[in-house]
């Protein structure tokens, strides 16, 4: 049986940011996910307390969160190997292990940074140094691959370079992150790789293709992923990263 959790930067967007998670427990969810949701990557104590206040009065748990990753509106994609992004995305590290810590989140996910200009060697020293400091809570942090459709500049657009990637920074509590409509949209066989890699999964990300709508609004046999997740063992989250408007958006858990 998979558990299910909610991306409140992706869902809920039509009520302010602190309502969401109220929203997410009304709508059946214990859990809940974010992007970074502050404009820096050292918010101040008063809006971490707001955000933890909303999250433990609604009653469910932050299961992952992003480091900060830029100005993910205007298109950027993380700061890891981008040597102008590097230093504020090391001023983020505690803060993002701090609000983790606090809440009982376990997956802290760096996104690697839209090239040209980005830099290896930087991204794996600043993913050790976020692996360093997640492990004092106990969490693991994660890789992810994004499609090239949307994200032209990324350069990590497959499982296997985050697999690289992941090697090469060679920490136990770094893990991949399965956005599974991302690897979908460049050609992956998602139930392949369920199969054949599932062990190496820290979290599990889910939206249909075409469209990144709920599952069911495109053509990926969600049925059967979920049932080839389940018999591989993952038991981790499967964070809801879709976007829909209108009512509806959770129906097809009762299919």
């Amino acid at each position: 049986m998979n558990t299910f959790d909610v991306n409140l930067s992706i869902l809920f967007t039509d009520l302010p940011l602190l309502e969401r998670p109220a929203a997410a427990a009304k709508n059946g969810f214990d859990a809940v996910e974010l992007w970074w949701p502050f404009d820096g990557p050292d918010p101040s104590g008063a809006e971490l307390t707001a955000l933890r206040q909303a999250i433990e009065d609604a009653g469910v748990r932050l299961v992952a969160l992003n480091f900060d990753a830029g100005d993910m509106a205007a298109g950027e994609r993380g700061l890891l190997a981008r040597p102008v992004g590097s230093a504020r995305f090391r001023t983020n590290i505690d803060a993002a292990v701090r609000l983790a810590g606090e809440l009982g989140c376990g997956v802290l996910n760096a996104l690697y940074g839209n090239g040209p200009d980005t830099d290896r060697d930087l991204a794996v020293a600043n993913l050790r140094r976020a692996a360093d400091a997640a492990a004092g809570i106990g969490a693991t942090v994660v890789v992810e691959a994004l499609n090239s459709h949307e994200n032209p500049k990324y350069p990590i657009t497959s499982s296997q370079a985050a697999f690289d990637l992941i090697d090469e920074v060679d920490r136990e509590n770094v893990a991949f992150l399965a956005d599974l409509y991302h690897l979908h949209r460049m050609g992956e066989d998602v139930p392949a790789l369920i199969d054949g890699h599932c062990a190496r999964f820290g979290h599990v990300q889910i939206a249909d293709d075409p469209g990144r709508g709920r599952p069911g609004s495109g053509r990926m046999p969600y049925q059967e992923i979920f049932a080839r997740l389940a018999a591989a063992g993952y038991r981790g989250h499967v964070g809801l990263e879709y976007r829909h408007a209108g009512p509806g958006a959770f129906d097809w858990r009762d299919s």
